[in-house]
């Protein structure tokens, strides 16, 4: 079976900048590579053989690096925004998309097994699936409770609350496109708003390993560091 995925390359980086006023934040490197090149290179040493880039912002630079795939043995083809259509939107623009397929962030550093989590997906006939990990926060403050005539029932100084967060990593099923409305911006929450109202079910699967949003200047600073202490499990199948 021909895996597919869909890697969302378009976005502006502005929360990175003034990192990306050069570069488009796909093309940051960490270690030897550009973030968009390890993902390329973990899709393909998990089988994946077609890899489409949603681009926008500094589309030229992204295409003259990547280019066919021929390098990385494997097809790499364009869907080009004339607009920013936000996460989900640019699926539309796709005409050839399999039933099922990946997609996700051009700046996610993760050590899931991509191919084993859609493969989860296809095998349990799911519309959605949502790769999800676990992150703690921390509040800044001491955190008032109080009751309705604000007196103080309770307090807490500077509590933890744990969530379960999406990673911007999705196995999805074609017949979501119905949903999805043409030549108008449509995020991942839009989506997710809309299938809750219809009722529709949406699977999640935790991921216990490492996953890092590389969203920000801090977070492109751990990433860095972090890719060369775990670089043997972020690219054991194809470096």
């Amino acid at each position: 079976m021909c895996k597919r995925a869909v890697v969302l390359a378009g976005g502006t980086g502005t929360r990175l900048r003034p990192y990306t006023i050069v570069l488009p934040k796909p093309l940051m490197p960490i270690g030897d590579y550009p973030i968009l090149e390890v993902i390329v290179r973990q899709l393909v040493g998990q089988g994946f053989t077609h890899i489409t880039l949603a681009v926008n912002h500094q589309a030229n630079l992204i295409k003259a690096f990547f280019g066919d795939g021929k390098q990385w043995n494997v097809r790499i083809d364009y869907s080009l925004e004339n607009k920013p259509l936000s996460t989900v939107a640019p699926l539309t623009l796709i005409p050839d998309l399999p039933e099922n397929f990946l997609l996700m962030n051009g700046d996610v550093l993760t050590d899931l097994d991509l191919a084993a989590f859609l493969e989860r997906h296809v095998t349990a006939g799911r519309l959605f699936t949502i790769a999800a990990s676990r992150r703690v926060q921390l509040i800044d403050y001491g955190v008032l409770r109080t009751d309705p005539s604000c007196r103080l029932t309770g307090f807490d100084e500077k509590p933890q609350m744990e969530f379960l967060v999406s990673m911007g990593v999705y196995a999805v099923n074609r017949a979501v496109l119905d949903f999805v409305p043409l030549d108008t911006k449509y995020g991942f929450d839009d989506l997710m708003a809309s299938l809750l109202a219809k009722g529709e079910s949406v699977a999640v699967d935790p991921h216990k390993g490492y996953w890092l949003d590389i969203g920000r200047p801090d977070d492109y600073m751990r990433a860095i560091d972090e890719f060369e202490q775990r670089r043997a499990e972020f690219l054991r199948n194809n470096e």
